[in-house]
């Protein structure tokens, strides 16, 4: 008899946050991007706009949050 295992839920949230790519690294947007951009340096609010590479200790925390990502 088939032991039946319950479904991992995916945190919509984090889902609408983050994206995966194609090497398993996690891609996020970084904070601080809305508010007061004319008195922020040009080249910031430009890295600001591009999506980052998260960090190794939230990455690790996605994969509980994305688990069929």
């Amino acid at each position: 008899m088939k032991k039946l295992r319950m479904k991992l839920k995916t945190h919509k949230a984090t889902a609408k946050r983050v994206s995966v790519t194609a090497s398993g690294k996690y891609m996020h947007l970084k904070s601080a991007r809305t508010k007061y951009r004319r008195k922020k340096d040009p080249t910031r609010n430009r890295s600001l706009s591009q999506p980052s590479v998260m960090a190794k200790g939230d990455a690790h925390k996605m994969k509980r949050l994305l688990p069929y990502s």
